[in-house]
């Protein structure tokens, strides 16, 4: 049984840490100066806390742990996948002593299609919520079936009709081509 508490909601600590990081990009050109950093509904998942991390310069859905024995550290940069009821999801490792340990998705970025925050948060909640609806699933692609008879007599006729003749074939009255 574990018996160690649970890590608190890391919504605070990752606002904080990105606000820090977008007074720095102010001015920048991916830059939507229309946005403001904002942890949109961070929920526990699995043992981890889920949620979408909204910036002036992307927008993921971010992992980070809620129970520490469950929680799969991630190099940076490396990834992992987990399965939603609406598809498979690749992350990728990040994190810092500001932030702490976190695993993103990218659903935007840059930013610079959302008009102003309301859509950007209405955005990322439903976003979220997609990620546990079924029918949002991709559907995998069905092999096409080749309905065409097999090759029958005719098909041999018209390949004896495009071999090319020889003067021997011309000279013997062959006319067409008799397969090997």
């Amino acid at each position: 049984m574990n018996d160690a508490p649970l890590l608190p909601d890391p919504s605070p600590r990752l606002e904080t840490a990105f606000r820090a990081v977008a007074v720095r990009m102010t001015g920048l050109g991916f830059v939507n100066p229309a946005l403001d950093v904002e942890a949109v509904g961070f929920a526990p998942w699995n043992g981890h806390w889920l949620g979408v991390l909204v910036s002036p310069w992307f927008m993921n859905l971010t992992l980070a742990p809620r129970d520490a024995a469950l929680w799969q550290p991630l190099a940076q940069g490396a990834k992992r996948s987990y399965e939603f009821p609406a598809g498979v999801y690749e992350f990728i490792g990040a994190g810092d002593e500001a932030t702490g340990e976190y695993q993103l998705c990218s659903l935007f970025s840059p930013v610079g299609e959302f008009a102003d925050q309301a859509t950007a948060t209405l955005v990322a909640r439903l976003a979220r919520e997609a990620l546990f609806e079924q029918g949002n699933a991709e559907t995998p692609t069905m092999p096409v079936a080749n309905l065409a008879p097999p090759p029958g007599p005719l098909a041999r006729v018209e390949r004896q009709l495009a071999a090319p003749l020889s003067k021997r074939d011309l000279f013997h009255g062959r006319f067409v081509r008799s397969e090997p």
